[in-house]
């Protein structure tokens, strides 16, 4: 083997007309903005195509003739200025977050996940959680907040997926050459790469640092394929989701520890962390001996300081989703941190990877880590939230369901970057440019009433023209590749039908999203598809996890009913999912299937995608689709069930399935007038998009998680940085206080005006109760009477509460009379109860000290 003994990076020489182009194609705002992929594309369209769409490998694969061409080509330069000067416009104006808040302000908001979808090149990403990461990076910037994000370097990134000629999956990984890609590394002012120190057992790992500009935020990913590593370290960030358990761990420990690190080198000092899934959970150990080292807090204090400016998401709804590490793999890794840097006990830190009191943890629990470091924790979607509620009820004793601290944002998705040029352009002639700015804006979508329907139908139409003609491409090429027959290849050109009702189906292939549910009844999906009148395709996309041999089955199951002689002109499989098949699919099809078991998709979003795009969803009642629904907007599959019995469950939901495509869905479509619109789904896709597409974005979510989480994240940092941290240790102070006075809460007597009487509606119940408190004082705790309906009472979101209002102005003796009164308006048997919380401006929500006195 020949080792080089030096290294030089080779770039694209511009002509001098040509050089606004390098500033454009190493920023990705070019993956959002019509006009720059429009430029790329007339560079050379079959070499855009070459690259996976990389403008960067694309200007060093152009000849310096091609090249030479442009830069005298005038219609080529004045599009070439015209994207330069929306970028600049794009940098430099001011956007939501500079016109609502400090305009100035630093980047103190850092975000971190495990994978970024970005754009197609930039294979970083496995599915939902990458794209969501990515879009989320998109919004903030186009919203202009102060953020950073911050994620692993993949020199492999996620596989590539073939299916060989039985239909079993196979998997190939490329390297990435990072030099050929729109990223750069992160230099410090010597010219020399920035690296920090990683103190693993018995060595220290070092790790480099790339950035990738996302618009106007960057992205900081974390490489350790560098010479200074051994041979095994430098594979740690080799392969997303790759290796084994003790590689996860590593790779957690990079990202949250290292990631917060790297922050500090570049002279970023986070005051809030978003913590998106479990994976960076370490972060909150790293923000703790921060503020030890710097500020000379205790580790108790310094907690507090970082848990009211954590934010956890979660995206999972099952136990099984979240990574959990043996005590003994967690001690290897971190017994001199928590021992010598932290100062505390081992009892001390494993409880930090659990949420379950009183029990001594035989493991720890990223998820449970990352609730117990951050004061704010929310699911991703509403029926989400409650999923989630349910999962972690038992971290939550004594605490009524509805009110566990655990919050919901729904997601969304980046709708610039998942609009096709066509439609685009429609929306732009009847709802303006603000549609690009704010696409939030319920009332700017109400002008897609104004479209007339033949431009949106013939819109739509064109697009699906494009998927076909994209599936027959792609399913050609597959065929080649698995050496099939000159049958089977001739045939290719022949699948699918430009007119016909196209179906989508792309995600995932885990065995709860049930990718094989439509084919429950080959028989009667045949007796649907193959009608000659009223033909219905289906096309198909997704990948099984390399270890998911379920997964695996389930799509040779598809590929086999492919086959079938009589079908196989109506279903396509498209192999190797990615940024770019999705993006064909969501522009193309006319309805989105998607038939997860209830409640186990946390939210998804692949549905979103297609909002837009004029297409309509067709849905079981899980994720985002649970709060979504209407029947003027799409439809469902059941209602909202949950089975224990499975078997039962698929036979009754794809008869379901069947049943709406049969007498609702198909006529729906083929119903046409003399000019040949389908004037009923027409007003569905305006419905769904005017109804939809302002909802379900992420400029309304990241805006919900600035306003929610990270401007009063923000706040509470600053003002526990009050007095040099002060502020901080006086709230310890009183959270001690608490803690330690408040088993001695007694209530001593409670009175009410009528005692089991009948109290008529519309009037009043007056309760009065006498409290002692000692060594606390009304400024301390909130006591509330508690109450609802007798036969309600442990029904979830059925009972209410009211704050008592304290009578005694001073006591020495620390007691106290509380009075409160509860309005009658609803007749029925009533119950109470009253309750004390803790009270202080700082807590996030009344339950986060876990203390609570029932009467």
């Amino acid at each position: 083997m020949i080792n080089f003994i030096g290294n030089f990076n080779v770039v694209a020489s511009l002509p001098k007309k040509l050089e606004p182009m390098r500033k454009i194609v190493s920023n990705l705002y070019w993956s959002w903005n019509i006009d720059a992929l429009s430029l790329f594309r007339r560079m050379d369209r079959d070499l855009w195509q070459q690259t996976n769409h990389n403008p960067i490998l694309m200007l060093g694969m152009l000849g310096q003739e091609r090249l030479e061409e442009l830069s005298n080509d005038d219609g080529f330069l004045s599009h070439l200025n015209r994207v330069k000067l929306q970028f600049d416009n794009y940098l430099t104006d001011a956007r939501w977050y500079q016109k609502e808040y400090n305009k100035d302000k630093d980047k103190y908001i850092a975000y971190f996940s495990a994978e970024f979808g970005l754009t197609e090149c930039l294979q970083i990403y496995s599915g939902g959680l990458g794209i969501l990461s990515g879009d989320h990076m998109k919004s903030a910037s186009d919203l202009g907040l102060p953020l950073v994000g911050v994620g692993l370097c993949y020199k492999e990134g996620y596989f590539q997926q073939y299916l060989n000629n039985d239909g079993y999956q196979q998997e190939k990984y490329d390297l990435i050459d990072f030099y050929n890609q729109p990223m750069e590394l992160v230099l410090n002012d010597k010219g020399e790469p920035i690296k920090i120190d990683m103190n693993f057992p018995g060595r220290i790992v070092k790790v480099q640092v790339w950035k990738i500009e996302v618009g106007r935020v960057p992205l900081y990913l974390l490489d350790t394929n560098i010479p200074e590593n051994n041979a095994d370290d430098q594979k740690i960030t080799r392969s997303l989701y790759g290796g084994n358990i003790e590689t996860r761990i590593q790779q957690e420990i990079i990202l949250g520890i290292g990631g917060i690190r790297v922050l500090h080198a570049l002279g970023i000092k986070p005051e809030v962390c978003h913590m998106n899934e479990g994976h960076s959970a370490f972060l909150s150990l790293e923000r703790i001996l921060f503020l030890i080292k710097n500020h000379n807090l205790s580790f108790d204090e310094a907690k507090e300081v970082g848990f009211y400016s954590n934010i956890f998401t979660t995206h999972t709804p099952v136990p099984a989703g979240i990574d959990v590490f043996p005590n003994e793999l967690v001690e290897k890794y971190f017994s001199n941190y928590y021992r010598t840097e932290l100062g505390i006990s081992d009892k001390t830190f494993y409880k930090l990877g659990t949420i379950i009191k009183n029990r001594e943890p035989n493991n720890f629990n990223m998820a449970h880590l990352a609730m117990n470091m951050a004061g704010f924790v929310n699911g991703v979607s509403k029926l989400h939230g409650v999923v989630s509620k349910t999962m972690w009820a038992n971290g939550f004793k004594d605490i009524p369901f509805d009110e566990i601290p655990i919050d919901y944002i729904t997601n969304g998705v980046h709708t610039q970057s998942h609009l096709s040029n066509d439609m685009f352009e429609l929306l732009v002639r009847y709802l303006g440019d603000d549609i690009q700015q704010n696409p939030s804006d319920k009332e700017l979508w109400e002008a897609v009433e104004d479209i007339p329907d033949e431009e949106l139908w013939r819109t739509h139409e064109r697009r699906r023209e494009r998927l076909v003609a994209f599936a027959r491409k792609r399913l050609r090429a597959q065929l080649l590749s698995r050496g099939a027959s000159s049958y089977d290849i001739e045939s290719s050109k022949e699948v699918l039908d430009a007119s016909a009702l196209t179906i989508g189906f792309a995600r995932r292939f885990a065995t709860y999203k049930r990718a094989t549910l439509i084919f429950k009844d080959l028989e009667r999906l045949a007796s649907i598809m193959l009608n000659s009148k009223r033909p219905v395709q289906l096309i198909i996309a997704g990948k099984a996890h390399p270890k998911d041999e379920e997964g695996k089955k389930l799509i040779q199951d598809i590929v086999s009913f492919t086959k079938d002689e009589s079908l196989r002109k109506r279903i396509v499989f498209i192999e190797n999912y990615d940024m770019n098949i999705a993006r064909y699919m969501v522009e193309g099809c006319d309805v989105w299937l998607n038939n997860p078991r209830r409640p186990l998709e946390a939210s998804g979003t692949s549905g979103m995608k297609i909002i837009a795009n004029g297409g309509l969803n067709f849905s079981v009642l899980d994720g985002w689709w649970d709060e979504a629904y209407n029947y003027e907007l799409g439809w469902k599959i059941g209602h909202g069930e949950e089975y224990e019995n499975l078997d039962y469950q698929d036979e009754v939901e794809s008869s379901m399935l069947y049943e709406t495509l049969e007498n609702e869905i198909v006529p729906q479509f083929y119903e046409r007038g003399d000019d040949k619109l389908p004037r009923k789904w027409l007003k569905m896709m305006k419905n769904s998009m005017k109804t939809l597409a302002p909802i379900f974005n992420t400029h309304r979510m990241v805006r919900q998680y600035a306003t929610k989480f990270y401007l009063p994240a923000h706040n509470n940092r600053r003002m526990l940085m009050a007095n040099n941290w002060l502020e901080a240790k006086n709230f310890m102070t009183w959270k001690n206080n608490i803690v330690s006075n408040w088993n001695a809460i007694k209530f001593i007597k409670v009175e009410s005006e009528h005692q089991n009487g009948e109290v008529k509606i519309g009037s009043s119940y007056k309760i009065s109760a006498d409290i002692d408190m000692p060594n606390l004082t009304p400024e301390d705790v909130e006591v509330q009477i508690y109450y609802g309906k007798v036969d309600d009472q442990n029904i979830a979101f059925a009972n209410s509460f009211m704050e008592m209002t304290c009578l005694t102005k001073k006591s020495t003796s620390g007691k106290y009379k509380y009075e409160g009164v509860i309005d009658c308006s609803k007749t029925g048997q009533f119950g109470y109860t009253l309750r004390i919380l803790p009270k202080h401006p700082l807590l996030t929500n009344k339950f986060e000290l876990g203390l609570i006195k029932w009467a």
